[in-house]
């Protein structure tokens, strides 16, 4: 299932990728501690069998150094020691239905120690890879751990999947495939020959489900701009940013709401997010627990709580006009609409300030304007046979709106002059629609998210009667 998809503008990205630097043990020992991380727990017999096996490789690390120096390891300890770990039934299933091969912190360090001194013995160089031996006394001199960005770190193919060329426009995929959750960063290149190619440029393990995803350029690491990415969990409070110009990074930048306590049957989940383009270090998130939040991500603090909503708060978008609107007096509850269905998304109109959209659980969506005294929508369309799960306004193109829908289909209508008249429909043959997305830098590209679990982008103006209608608006 994709979730959410969000384009990252041209020119934010690096060209190439920084590799990631492993987190410190003060770092890891910092999470363990807010409880971020969990010691790995594992049963009496199976420490008393892990010590074992590190005592059975040589003396304690305060007498490796003088070992590796003097003598060289005996091969019978090699064979000993495979056969300790028995790695033939390393997928056997225990009496418990319990399968796994892990240490705990304090025995990793034991463990390295001791077989530092068997990599370093000349009996076995025969398993390192050719650049030198498997063990670094640093992580600078290590070339798998360091910032090497040349053909001997990446292979060729590599290399050509993460370099970003002008053309290349940059896709944030929020996924979850079984047990599995991440986020995949994607580069399109849909100008050549009118052909599209798209390919993987990045992959982030995710310790939740995540639900909503958000680009920000904050310079949280310094400098003036830099490529981000913040994402809001089920069933989770914390929000974390992650650094998308950093591969194979294993930690984020910044956790927000990291560690806070609350009513264990209150869903915590974090439903949507908002980026301030103009206060670059603010953010907003939505909530399932009937609050929404302003947070500095720069502090990494909450700088406002709207508690107002009774209840859970689907969608927080900031206006493109007016960034601080609604923002300025916590006490102050707002201007309210009613509608006769739950809300699912929205949307200010980039070429108003007083308009925006909604979309309904019922297939409606509904627009309204602050300026009206009676509060009343100024259009509803039926849009879907299922609920609306996303909308997205076109930038480039006034009153151009995408909404997705669970009913499997994408269609665009022209919203113009408050009378709303369908464009087209796309049925991408993705299952039930969670997200949809135009981009800014090619605006009628519309990147699709949903149920099969596949990142889709469509040309809009592939479609005739968008492209008799918009295509004097191609940039």
């Amino acid at each position: 299932m994709v979730s959410s998809v969000s384009w990252i503008p041209k020119g934010a990205a690096k060209v190439m990728l920084d590799a990631a630097e492993p987190p410190s043990n003060e770092k890891i020992r910092e999470l363990i501690k807010n409880g971020t991380l969990k010691k790995s727990t594992l049963r009496d017999e199976e420490v008393a069998h892990a010590k074992a096996v590190a005592k059975s490789l040589g003396k304690s690390c305060s007498k490796s150094n003088v070992a590796s120096s003097s003598s060289s390891t005996d091969p019978d300890e090699v064979v000993k020691f495979m056969k300790e770990l028995d790695m033939d039934n390393y997928d056997d299933e225990d009496d418990d239905g319990i399968h796994s091969f892990s240490f705990p912190f304090y025995f990793l360090e034991t463990f390295s120690c001791s077989l530092t001194r068997m990599i370093h013995s000349s009996e076995i160089d025969v398993f390192t890879s050719g650049r030198g031996d498997l063990y670094y006394p640093s992580n600078d001199m290590d070339p798998y751990l360091n910032n090497n960005t040349d053909d001997d770190y990446y292979d060729s193919d590599d290399v050509d999947a993460i370099t970003i060329k002008p053309s290349d426009s940059l896709i944030t995929c929020a996924r979850v495939e079984g047990e599995i959750n991440y986020l995949e960063v994607y580069k399109y290149d849909g100008t050549w020959n009118g052909t599209q190619d798209m390919y993987p440029r990045q992959d982030i393990i995710l310790s939740n489900p995540p639900l909503c995803t958000a680009w920000l350029d904050c310079p949280l690491k310094g400098g003036d701009k830099r490529n981000f990415v913040a994402i809001g969990f089920k069933g989770s409070p914390t929000i974390e940013i992650w650094d998308l110009d950093v591969a194979h990074e294993v930690l984020p930048c910044v956790q927000l709401g990291a560690g806070q306590t609350s009513d264990c049957d209150t869903d915590q989940s974090v439903i949507d997010l908002a980026w301030n383009k103009e206060f670059r270090n603010i953010i907003a998130s939505a909530s399932a627990n009937k609050k929404v939040k302003v947070w500095d991500v720069a502090t990494g603090q909450c700088k406002l709580t709207l508690e107002h909503h009774t209840k859970e708060v689907q969608a927080v978008k900031w206006n493109h006009y007016a960034p601080q609107k609604d923002g300025r007096d916590p006490s102050h509850s707002g201007m309210k609409w009613s509608t006769n269905a739950k809300v699912e998304s929205l949307a200010w109109d980039p070429h108003s300030e007083h308009s925006f959209v909604v979309s309904l659980e019922d297939g409606t969506v509904k627009g309204f304007d602050i300026r009206a005294s009676d509060l009343s929508p100024s259009f509803t369309i039926h849009a879907h046979d299922k609920e609306v799960s996303s909308i997205s306004y076109n930038t480039n193109a006034p009153n151009l709106l995408a909404t997705g829908s669970r009913d499997k289909s994408v269609k665009l209508w022209d919203l113009s002059n408050n009378q709303p008249s369908w464009v087209a429909t796309h049925k991408p043959n993705a299952g039930r629609v969670f997200s949809v997305s135009f981009s800014a830098d090619c605006p009628f590209l519309l990147a699709i998210g949903a149920k099969k679990g596949k990142l889709h982008v469509w040309d809009t103006l592939s479609d005739t009667a968008v492209s008799r209608r918009y295509g004097s608006n191609r940039p």
